[in-house]
């Protein structure tokens, strides 16, 4: 049967105008299931990135930390750091009257005591650990006063997210812990919220490469890396005149003591966010 011709003629635009929808519609739900291939994809937040993320004491993994601060990255076991490479506030001064130092100098503490308050005049450095393990702590420091080697001869030293802090005595394997850290037993003289006092011993007072802690029963220092990731380490004012002027860790179970200060004479470990 032949349809009247306004019939057809209405057919027709009806079957225009229900294609025009159809083919509208498809081209939306494509583009919602495929999204739009010339947008520019969004980038991750740090704690949606999966080689980003946070572990449980705080390193992170990746990039440069929050606010541009300087980080420095480990190398086949070593960290070699010069002191100075870093923003200092409070009475810190920046002195080159020494021929037995490197760099720019070193720093000393030139404002007062800080015996028993650890946090004054605090520097924080930051380090990219490549190599998991335990590394010792050494600095190369001076007491910039006087003649006597047991003043002047100390500031205090934290490492916030590390595994462990600790103090380990070479003759017979003792340790001891910062007082505040929540382990015992705890080192002679003066420690306090996580920090140890690190002293230097001799009454020569030119740049050596030594740290202990514990008064009078002398422990090294060691901090334990347990993952892969950037490590707070801070550093504060305690004796007025201790000059530092530069520091380093080293993986025990790569470096002898001496095989690490000599690497550190000729190597210093890279800034990732200058």
């Amino acid at each position: 049967m032949t349809l009247p011709k306004k019939l057809q003629i209405f057919s027709f635009w009806s079957i225009v105008f229900f294609s025009i929808v159809f083919v509208a519609n498809s081209c939306s739900t494509d583009s919602e299931a495929f999204g739009d291939l010339n947008a520019e994809e969004e980038p991750l937040g740090d704690n949606m990135d999966p080689d980003n993320s946070d572990d449980q004491n705080g390193a992170v993994t990746n990039d440069c930390p929050a606010g541009g601060d300087t980080f420095f990255a480990e190398s086949s076991g070593l960290i070699s750091i010069e002191f100075e490479n870093n923003s200092f506030g409070g009475d810190w001064e920046l002195r080159n009257d020494a021929n037995d130092v490197s760099g720019q100098g070193y720093m000393v503490w030139t404002g007062p005591q800080r015996l028993n308050q650890p946090g004054e005049g605090m520097v924080t450095y930051l380090i990219q650990v490549n190599n998991p393990g335990t590394y010792q702590f050494l600095w190369k420091s001076s007491f910039r006063q006087g003649d006597n080697g047991t003043e002047h001869n100390d500031s205090w030293l934290r490492f916030v997210n590390a595994n462990d802090f600790f103090g380990e005595k070479a003759s017979d394997g003792s340790i001891v812990y910062p007082n505040g850290s929540g382990k015992e037993p705890n080192p002679e003289g003066s420690s306090s919220d996580g920090w140890f006092k690190i002293y230097r011993s001799g009454d020569d007072n030119s740049f050596i490469w030594q740290a202990r802690t514990s008064d009078n029963d002398a422990h090294d220092i060691f901090v334990t890396f347990s993952e892969e990731g950037i490590y707070t380490m801070e550093v504060s004012a305690r004796s007025s005149f201790h000059g530092i002027d530069r520091f380093l860790l080293f993986n025990r179970e790569m470096f002898s003591r001496q095989a690490a200060i000599d690497a550190a004479d000729t190597f210093s470990s890279e800034n990732n966010c200058d």
